[in-house]
């Protein structure tokens, strides 16, 4: 009992919005303090051993969620009842997530954290619903929302030839701390409006040289013509 105590995790709420992530919390939870067989069918548990789970469960939902299931002493009996009443978040749940997916857009986010974040949330949904998101697919995500205008950028990340996402990531990341890759340009004009600044060091080195060669020439050329 000391340990489960210590297994802190959202409740699952009334709604259920948070069904699926709760589904998984328990599991993860439940089998590392060898109790996952309770919640399995045919399990032989005896009431000694199902007590223990219930008590982890009723801990971890809602108060009216036990009000209405009080009378339920079977951790696999709650495990179903529950899963009956709130599976339906799948057919809310994974549209919802393929839509957001359809629309993720690299170009649309001031960071490149922010655009991780939302890309993890949405491919952690819909691999949990079972839908296949390969690193192959991220990739191309990503690279697939530069805007137009800064297509010589997204074939410098192409012919890098990354294999994972968070290769390209670590890419981004860095390219964005060495020039504020996407923040600088989102703040200073409409998102993809221009090209984002080229990420190769000797190109940046070409720029500055060539700047300062023609403030030379304009100071040794004297005045300008009237």
């Amino acid at each position: 009992m000391a340990n489960l105590a210590k297994l802190e995790f959202a409740a699952l709420d009334l709604s259920g919005d948070n069904y699926l992530s709760w589904v998984q919390d328990a599991k993860i939870h439940l089998r590392a303090n060898g109790l996952g067989q309770t919640i399995v069918d045919e399990n032989d548990a005896s009431p000694e051993e199902n007590a223990k789970p219930m008590i982890f469960l009723h801990r971890h939902i809602h108060e009216a969620l036990k009000s209405e299931y009080v009378v339920v002493d079977e951790p696999l009996v709650l495990w179903k009842t529950l899963g009956e009443r709130y599976d339906h978040q799948r057919t809310v749940t994974l549209p919802r997530a393929r839509y957001e997916w359809t629309h993720l857009r690299f170009q649309d986010f001031k960071s490149v954290s922010e655009y991780n974040s939302a890309m993890h949330r949405i491919t952690s949904l819909m691999r949990l619903y079972g839908e296949n998101i390969s690193e192959e697919d991220m990739l191309e995500q990503t690279l697939g929302t530069f805007h137009a205008s800064n297509v010589l950028l997204q074939q410098q990340y192409r012919h890098s030839g990354f294999k994972k996402y968070s290769e390209l990531v670590s890419c981004l990341l860095l390219a964005e701390q060495n020039n504020e890759l996407l923040l600088k340009n989102h703040q200073s004009r409409p998102t993809g409006s221009a090209p984002l600044p080229e990420i190769n060091a000797a190109s940046q080195e070409v720029n500055a040289t060539s700047s300062r060669g023609s403030i030379h020439k304009r100071g040794r050329g004297g005045k300008r013509g009237h």
